[in-house]
């Protein structure tokens, strides 16, 4: 008797698996068609039913996280994934997803470990790249960079990672070669003009800089009043004075009543050989205040660097009356500017 009753148990155990299975599947089916349908919202729902009957139901799983993606539910997406890993630890859609969504996440390591796990999904090798550069371990990232963009110098984004890898250790030869291969990728992006720009600038190929800076403008760059000085002084030590001025002018007016521009300029221009210019400036500055001795020993210096050097020499012997420290620059025939 005892027997009949546990047969009778197990059929019945059975037959309500084979039910609460089948009910799981109708609910995933009904999700995937919603899903089709880019009803999003009822799709998840009809998903959450099906996993209520199965929790082991590892392509309802699935469904639900794409859903949960497609609704920009980015952590109940990575939940599910997670979720079919444990239960399926081979399940390569869930690793190649992982891989994805702990690096938009920013948990580098974790998406170093699920992309290795994954060598075969598509964007592996992308992500392994680019976490070892934003975990900044440049010395991984420039060979892992490399090895991704042989065939794929299109990817602008690793380009200019590789570029940007190649500037954290020091090699600005290489550094430029990537920052132009990735603006030949996507020629639109402003703020790597600029960037560029500013690494031309430090190694004084100064008309390079003037070209990446007026690319970046042309592509839209928000102007700081330290982009627009650079600008400008690309252009004064480019011997282009022509383009500096518009720009020095509107940098001028934006700081209104600042000497240290001002002297700045004067001395870019004193530097470029440009003397006309920086006598324009010493003016400037003398205008604002006439005891300003650095000012007139600048402007002594460009008359003798002019050939005028008597009325250079006196304006200079003036300037040390007014400010007798600026004597020690006598024997060094240099600027008052790093006093």
């Amino acid at each position: 008797m005892k027997n009949l009753i546990t047969s009778i148990l197990c059929l019945a155990s059975i037959s309500l698996f084979a039910q609460t299975t089948d009910s799981a599947a109708f609910y995933y089916q009904k999700g995937i068609e919603e899903k089709t349908a880019k009803r999003f919202l009822v799709a998840q729902k009809h998903f959450d039913k099906a996993i209520s009957l199965n929790n082991s139901y590892v392509q309802a799983y699935i469904d639900r996280a794409f859903t949960n993606l497609e609704m920009r539910k980015m952590n109940m997406a990575l939940t599910d994934f997670e979720k079919v890993y444990e239960l399926e630890p081979a399940n390569t859609v869930a690793i190649g997803e992982l891989a994805s969504l702990y690096f938009s996440f920013k948990k580098y390591q974790k998406a170093i470990e699920f992309a290795n796990k994954c060598k075969t999904c598509g964007n592996s090798q992308r992500i392994i790249a680019l976490s070892y550069y934003n975990d900044e371990n440049y010395g991984l990232a420039e060979k892992a960079l490399r090895a991704y963009i042989q065939d794929k110098t299109a990817d602008a984004e690793v380009t200019l990672a590789l570029a940007r890898t190649y500037l954290e250790l020091e090699n600005e030869k290489k550094a430029i070669e990537y920052y132009e291969a990735a603006l030949k990728a996507d020629p639109t992006k402003a703020s790597w003009y600029s960037e560029l720009g500013l690494i031309y600038y430090n190694i004084n190929q100064y008309k390079k800089a003037a070209e990446c800076f007026t690319n970046a403008v042309k592509n839209g760059l928000t102007q700081s009043n330290d982009f627009r000085e650079n600008y400008a002084f690309a252009y004064i030590y480019a011997g282009d004075s022509q383009n500096a001025e518009p720009i020095l002018r509107d940098l001028v007016n934006r700081k209104a009543g600042n000497k240290e521009i001002l002297r700045d300029i004067a001395e870019a221009y004193y530097a470029s050989k440009q003397y006309d210019n920086s006598l324009k400036y010493c003016q400037q500055l003398m205008e604002m205040d006439a005891k300003d001795g650095k000012a007139l020993y600048q402007a002594g210096l460009c008359f003798q660097k002019k050939g005028e050097k008597d009325r250079g020499q006196k304006m200079c012997d003036v300037a040390i009356d007014m400010d007798p420290s600026l004597s020690r620059m006598r024997t060094k025939q240099s600027l008052p500017g790093g006093l």
